[in-house]
């Protein structure tokens, strides 16, 4: 049996190669409806009127629904801010406002796509303008409020106050200061929005749709619809990826709101709708740019001694996950270093940009670009080797963190610094490590080519108070011996492999072989609450739960009661929020580890960046499934790679000028690193099920401060912005 630990075929693998496997715009049902939204396609302004006679009239539409229609009109994960739909006649104040341009201002439902899009377009709609604010820094004035009854443009503002930053910084023998800038960058999930509604045999609103928490998903709907829980029912099929940009709402509100409004008027047909590509790029969230302006001291014996950090991010027009990224950041943004004197302030500011929420990494990806940049400028300034300088400060079990806490037991920072470290030519001495061969590679011509090296480490699961949870239940069939053990989860698989490890651990859990382990997935009527796929939390949490329903279920099955059923609801340890004045909380309950050089070319005549090798070293406790893990390692890396050498999100005056993928550039098999070595570390967190940790986000993290580190190795130019486009190189390099 055991097969925890072992590479097995994903479950989904024959499906989804043959197409079988059917995603939410796949599937189709008798009689359907087709659905189009109107987006407001304006920044800021105040909707006076909404006339929809014309396209109520046209041939082929059912049904044209306004906020009129939304019976509890606002919605949102964090904290209830936007419409539903906005337009005159609701109850809510101020959702006659649009806010940015994938505001959702009216619903076509038609018999055809083609017809509902066309009718879409004769609804008139009277704005009046109002200014556009763009740029947080510009909003923190509050001249103009983009929420009224907020009373504030800042919706968020952390602290942290550990030790006495200036009197620390009269200390240091060296200051580094710098201000960064993080882009905008958008999910680019292999299937846009989709989804099918239909209200089922016991007569609930059902929703078929991608997503990442099919009871957070739940509980949304039932919302705005006023409508007790038990009378919404979410249902996952196959998902294109998500990457955090499903979340938060986009079509599943609307699905739900559509077909229970038409079973009102006596008509039972499904409803579907497909977003089209450009719809996705303005109609869902992106990665939040940040502004950071960091300054960092450190001895001439290389002991980081203080760090002053100022954070402004640019929520967009609604809140979504913005105060928990921040938060993240806030933490992450001082690395994974023993500094014992802290000074952070964190802002999260509403504009009129699209809103921006969850992203693989979560925060962590802009806090570590300006801690990795601080320490290899330090570095540098210090005449001390980058790996020698991050030794001497490394988070070790019992450090108290900025925050005023320890981490977790079961810290490995230093061991995948050292693994990589090791493995790419430094070498320890007593005077500390040294990289043997000096930090440059030979140039090929006009390409010049460089090494670089960062860190960091990352949340398993939520954070800073946020409630956490996970359910599973466990169902064993037979009579003298076990023939079939059903796991019903509601965990979602967006393409990491969550469904193939669940079966994996029921296995083990259970004590059968594999082929009797059966899965009931994703559907809020036949499991409890999993949480989020997100945060590198599924794995962790759903394996305790799933050791949990397996005890219990076996208890029951040795005493004779058979079939069995048994359902464990697992709670890991509490966490708490950051206190208003000095920051001090117990962020998380466990992390992962991770430590990445990468080694890359710059062809001076033409800025081109070509990413050639990266190493990454992750501490996964234990993988369940290597080649899974492996996986994510690599999928972390190519989406950082986009991040951060091409991926250009262009906004101006809230209207989105890369909207496809001819102008929005990810990338293809020609741009992705040319070599990457996945070396998996197994210290097993005591916490996790078989020792596990989280591993889908955390090699994401260190990539672009390697990367910008191999940049300045070849080229001896500091790139404090990104992503490092052919222009902007060749601008940093006096070139153009």
């Amino acid at each position: 049996m055991g097969v925890v630990g072992k590479s097995v075929t994903r479950v989904d693998a024959r499906d989804k190669v043959t197409g079988k496997a059917l995603y939410p715009g796949d599937i189709c049902m008798d009689d359907q409806l087709f659905m189009k939204i109107l987006f407001s396609s304006r920044a800021h302004a105040i909707i006076r009127s909404i006339n929809t006679t014309k396209a109520e009239q046209y041939p082929g539409v059912i049904a044209v629904f306004t906020a009129k229609d939304v019976p509890n009109n606002v919605y949102g994960l964090i904290s209830p801010d936007q419409p539903v739909l906005c337009g005159p006649g609701s109850s809510r104040p101020y959702a006659d406002r649009v806010r940015f341009i994938g505001d959702q201002v009216a619903l076509v439902v038609a018999e055809t796509e083609e017809i509902a899009r066309a009718a879409s377009l004769l609804i008139d709609v009277s704005y009046e303008d109002l200014p556009v604010i763009t740029d947080p820094v510009v909003a923190m004035d509050e001249k103009v409020l983009l929420h009224p009854d907020r009373g504030s443009n800042i919706f968020g503002h952390y602290r942290i106050r550990k030790g006495d930053v200036e009197e620390a910084f009269k200390s240091a023998d060296v200051i580094v200061e710098s201000t960064y800038q993080t882009p905008v960058q958008e999910h680019a999930f292999l299937q846009p929005e989709a989804g099918i509604s239909y209200i089922d045999e016991a007569g609930r609103v059902t929703v078929v749709v991608g997503g990442q928490w099919t009871h957070e998903d739940q509980e949304q709907i039932a919302h705005s619809l006023n409508l007790p829980m038990d009378q919404v029912r979410v249902i996952y099929p196959a998902i294109g990826g998500a990457f955090g940009g499903r979340e938060d709402m986009s079509v599943q509100i609307v699905l739900g709101l559509a077909v229970w409004r038409l079973q009102q008027r006596g008509i039972l047909r499904p409803i579907k709708i497909v977003w089209s590509r450009e719809e996705s790029m303005v109609g869902h969230h992106k990665r939040h740019p940040y502004l950071l302006k960091a300054r960092w001291g450190a001895t001439k014996e290389g002991r980081l001694v203080a760090a002053d950090i100022e954070i402004i991010t640019d929520g967009g027009a609604y809140i979504y996950t913005s105060t928990k990224v921040m938060g993240n950041a806030t933490l992450m943004c001082t690395g994974p270093y023993d500094i014992p004197n802290v000074k952070v302030d964190s802002y999260a500011v509403y504009t009129n940009n699209l809103p921006n929420g969850a992203f693989r990494g979560f925060g962590g990806p802009q806090g570590a670009f300006e801690a990795e940049s601080q320490m290899n400028k330090l570095a540098e300034k210090l005449g001390m080797d980058p790996v020698e300088l991050r030794m001497r400060n490394l988070f070790h079990d019992g450090t108290i963190t900025s925050v005023g806490t320890p981490l977790p037991l079961g810290v490995t920072m230093d061991k995948v610094l050292e693994r990589c470290a090791n493995d790419n030519g430094w070498q320890r001495s007593a005077e500390g490590w040294q990289r043997a061969a000096g930090m440059k590679l030979p140039p090929n011509g006009a390409i010049k080519r460089g090494i670089g090296l960062a860190i960091s480490y990352k949340n398993v699961g939520f954070s800073f108070g946020a409630p956490e949870q996970c359910t599973a239940t466990i169902e064993i069939k037979g009579k003298g011996e076990i023939d079939e053990v059903i796991l019903h989860h509601a965990g979602a698989e967006v393409g990491q492999g969550s469904h193939t490890v669940f079966k994996q651990m029921t296995a083990d859990a259970c004590g059968v072989p594999i082929e009797k382990v059966s899965l009931d997935m994703s559907d809020t009527a036949t499991s409890g609450s999993s949480g989020s796929v997100s945060a590198s939390r599924m794995t962790f949490m759903a394996g305790n739960a799933i050791r949990g329903a397996a005890e219990m279920a076996l208890e029951k099955w040795k005493s004779e009661e058979r079939p069995v059923k048994a359902t464990y609801v697992y709670r890991p340890p509490k966490t708490t929020p950051y206190d208003p004045e000095t920051g001090k909380c117990e962020p998380n309950y466990a992390y992962g580890y991770t430590a990445e050089l990468v080694e890359a070319g710059v062809d001076t005549e033409t800025g081109i960046v070509t990413v050639e090798r990266v190493v990454c070293v992750d501490d996964v406790g234990h993988a369940i499934n290597p080649v899974l893990v492996q996986g994510q390692v690599e999928g972390a890396i190519v989406q950082a790679c986009g991040y951060g050498v091409m991926e250009s999100f262009i906004q101006k005056d809230g209207k989105v000028l890369t909207p496809t993928f001819s102008t929005y550039l990810i990338p293809t098999v020609l741009d992705i690193p040319e070599i990457v070595e996945s070396v998996i570390l197994e210290y097993p967190d005591p916490r996790g099920p078989w020792g596990a940790r989280g591993v889908g986000e955390m090699p994401y993290l260190p990539f672009v401060p390697a990367l910008t580190a191999a940049v300045h190795s070849a080229t001896g130019i500091w790139f404090n912005e990104f992503p490092l486009t052919p222009q902007r190189v060749l601008e940093g390099l006096g070139n153009l």
